[in-house]
């Protein structure tokens, strides 16, 4: 079966429509045109076809997606249900994870990347973000911004296992152990990087199960190696993030508009690894998905 952006949505609306739960025929109100499933799937278009403006997908996807979607909403609709539907594709998104064969490795990588939310002061005064968002510095890329920081454990093929959004300033260590025990680490390993040094860490890891690695300091006895072929892993999976499924570029002006937005794209990158995965092209590429 070749891979096309076609059979991906087809194979992950059925996916989605037999997991989600049916709606309550009992409840007052109309009968929703397009059904949860539909709205997911098409939210995961428009990220591969890196539309992140929704009028502007909305409109190609009526010549480009019409065949599939009998019934497209408007942008409104649209942008109300994507949102109210963002802790099931935060399910959904589990689900695709605990179904992929990689979810049996026993390594698991972590590391955390800048989302932007503001570039100028009066941007930051006025944004409906403050309170939430706040300065941080990116070592990665040498470069101070306003925002938050995606904090992101994957499988070694690049399926997204658990996610976490915090405050660009808030400790790393801390937030990546709040997340780590969010998961079930037995038997497992996880790589992080050098910025994640300390023994409070790594007893962590130990309680839960599994055993941390990271890259060796400068400024310490060798342990661990340099591990810069393994970590290259997850830097190129938040390329794609970034370049690819417009990360930086996700134009939310709210904390739920964010979150939906961040899972949005992690549900869009995770369907292409499992789709790969399903007909027989194991990767993460993209390429015939974005068009």
């Amino acid at each position: 079966m070749p891979a096309d952006l076609d059979g991906l949505l087809t194979a992950l609306y059925v996916l989605a429509d037999d997991f989600l739960p049916k709606r309550d025929r009992s409840r007052p109100g109309r009968k929703p045109r397009i059904a949860d499933a539909e709205v997911i799937c098409l939210a995961v278009a428009q990220v591969l076809l890196d539309c992140p403006k929704e009028r502007r997908f909305l409109r190609f996807a009526r010549r480009r997606l019409g065949s599939l979607f009998p019934y497209i909403p408007g942008q409104s609709g649209y942008n109300k249900r994507v949102r109210a539907l963002a802790p099931q594709i935060v399910t959904l998104l589990g689900y695709l994870a605990r179904s992929s064969p990689s979810w049996c490795d026993g390594l698991r990588l972590i590391d955390a990347t800048p989302v932007p939310c503001g570039q100028s002061r009066e941007t930051v005064k006025r944004s409906e973000f403050a309170g939430h968002a706040a300065y941080g510095y990116c070592a990665a890329h040498s470069r101070h911004f306003w925002g938050f920081k995606l904090y992101l454990l994957c499988a070694c093929d690049g399926m997204p296992i658990a996610f976490e959004l915090a405050p660009a300033n808030a400790p790393e260590r801390e937030v990546v152990a709040e997340l780590l025990e969010r998961v079930d680490l037995e038997g497992y390993t996880v790589l992080g990087d050098k910025g994640l040094s300390g023994a409070e860490l790594e007893q962590l890891v130990e309680a839960l199960g599994g055993a941390f690695l990271r890259p060796d300091r400068r400024d310490e006895a060798p342990r661990f190696g340099n591990l810069g072929g393994v970590r290259q892993w997850i830097e190129a999976i938040f390329d794609q993030l970034k370049d690819q499924l417009s990360l930086e570029r996700h134009g939310a002006h709210t904390l739920a508009g964010l979150c939906a937005c961040i899972a949005q794209r992690l549900l869009a990158f995770g369907a292409v690894v499992w789709h790969n995965r399903e007909i027989g092209e194991p990767g993460r590429s993209l390429i015939a998905y974005d068009h």
